[in-house]
């Protein structure tokens, strides 16, 4: 699989630190919307019932009125000419257009505020309700229908004139439009709402906005599905002209007339989209900068690595010519030196060396235990075979102790080549480290564990690579070295810092 690039990976981990803070964000602001539709279909609830509670507080005024005006004496008696000025003071009470006549039984008018000749108004056009109003002796209220006279919709609140214990008249009072009209508009919360009344048949008689052109006609399909059977429960409906609503719908106790207050399901969401959409633009403004400011650095790191790998060629060099000088210094030096000696050294130095190799490919940040192991004993003997067993967990050492660590094992190696179990066809030797946990720190510990070799005697005096070893442990691992001198095999025991 392809590396991905330094920039690349830059700009994924800023990509991948903003992006779910964009999400979240987004998560609450979709919550608060969510939170907002309920308060909205509480209040469509609520305004609903609250117009209703208007609608019927005005319808039992006018009940309560023409109740009033049943028991005058001049209607009692048939003095309709006294009974005019009774229904003028009435009708002053309401904005003009309110008409107000009695009727007999078969809805014949008797009288009428809109003339003083009432032989030749038509008959009733809503007999309906007059026949209700006889037959039940109490109140009814009309749905919307043309009157004969006015030759328009209107609507009725009619109540019974009960004399002697039976109905003679039906006093029939014809509020003007204007007056639920104006009920609406001083009701509506805001210009998003939608408003109606309907009689009982689901017919517009006064509405917000365009009443001009609604007023007369039935709720609008998706409203009229559920408003006779909803209980002022809220529903997503849309209006007449076309616009998503949540709506709720009261029906009157009294009248049996319908409120319907409904929000706009837009004035809602638009807050929503608003919020996402600055949440979104402020989140990848960020994203934008973070990125850019991603590469900036990307662009420092990488010339920095680019000097630091210039560097570190530049060292390998110097390290390189140096061990060359040292190694035609010593051979110039060691001309009289025997042969066994001029080996050992020369395969220190080689040992040296193979450790700045290793570190070199490292770019210097270090070497793992095994790597310098594998280096250290490639000459001698095949890693991983019978004769050769490591094991142990990766740990890194820091560049001076891979160093020294590669020339201890030098020199335990070269003496198993040359006096213990490298030096038959029979030997073995058995390299395992591990980690301890101390209360200065962790700290490495290290076996070499020989055996199947020639048979050991402890030396009887320490040469150069034992004070190496000891030395280079205690002062350059911050450890200690030890050598147990079996007749089995020799086992060395290093322990080593790591901080």
């Amino acid at each position: 699989m392809r590396k991905l690039s330094l920039p690349v990976r830059l700009a994924l981990l800023v990509a991948g630190t903003m992006l779910p803070l964009i999400l979240f964000a987004g998560a609450i602001i979709y919550r608060d919307y969510e939170k907002d539709r309920l308060e909205a279909s509480a209040r469509v609830v609520e305004t609903a019932r609250g117009i209703r509670t208007v609608l019927d507080a005005e319808t039992q005024r006018i009940t309560g009125s023409l109740q009033v005006l049943s028991l005058t004496n001049s209607l009692r008696s048939g003095d309709f000419d006294t009974f005019r000025r009774v229904a003028t003071g009435f009708l002053e009470q309401y904005p003009p257009g309110g008409v107000l006549l009695v009727a007999d039984r078969d809805g014949r008018q008797l009288f009428s505020t809109l003339t003083t000749d009432a032989s030749k108004l038509p008959p009733r056009n809503n007999l309906d309700v007059v026949r209700k109003v006889f037959e039940t002796g109490k109140p009814a209220y009309s749905n919307l229908f043309v009157g004969s006279v006015l030759n328009k919709a209107i609507l009725t609140v009619e109540v019974p004139a009960i004399i002697d214990g039976r109905v003679v008249y039906d006093i029939s009072f014809t509020p003007p439009i204007a007056m639920f009209q104006a009920v609406l508009e001083r009701q509506r919360p805001g210009p998003d709402w939608t408003m109606s009344m309907f009689d009982a048949d689901g017919i517009n008689f006064a509405r917000v906005p365009n009443p001009q052109v609604t007023v007369g006609k039935p709720a609008s399909p998706t409203l009229f599905a559920v408003m006779f059977t909803s209980q002022e429960a809220p529903v997503e409906t849309v209006s007449l002209e076309g616009v998503p609503l949540i709506t709720a719908v009261a029906r009157s106790q009294i009248s049996g007339w319908m409120v319907g207050a409904g929000i706009a399901q837009a004035s809602l969401a638009s807050p929503l989209w608003r919020d996402l959409g600055v949440t979104v633009a402020v989140g990848l403004l960020l994203l934008l900068i973070g990125v850019g400011f991603a590469l900036r650095m990307a662009s420092v790191i990488a010339r920095g690595e680019m000097l630091h790998a210039l560097l570190v060629e530049e060292l390998n060099h110097r390290v390189k010519n140096t061990l060359a000088v040292l190694q035609a210094i010593a051979s110039q030096t060691f001309r009289s030196a025997s042969k066994e000696e001029r080996s050992a050294f020369e395969g220190r130095l080689g040992a040296l060396a193979k450790a700045h190799d290793l570190l070199s490919q490292e770019k210097w940040a270090g070497a793992d235990v095994q790597d310098v192991v594998n280096r250290v004993l490639e000459p001698y003997a095949q890693i991983g075979s019978r004769r050769v067993r490591i094991s142990g967990p990766k740990v890194p050492l820091a560049p001076p102790r891979a160093v020294m660590m590669s020339m201890i094992l030098h020199e335990i190696a070269t003496n198993a080549a040359k006096y213990g179990a490298l030096s038959n066809d029979a030997g073995t030797v058995s390299i395992a480290w591990q980690l301890l946990l101390e209360p200065a720190g962790e700290k490495l510990q290290l076996s070499w564990i020989e055996s199947g070799g020639p048979r050991v005697h402890a030396p009887t005096r320490k040469g150069f690579g034992s004070r190496l070893i000891e030395r280079g442990a205690r002062d350059q691992l911050g450890g200690s070295a030890t050598a147990d001198f079996l007749p089995t095999g020799v086992v060395y025991t290093i322990e080593s810092a790591l901080s």
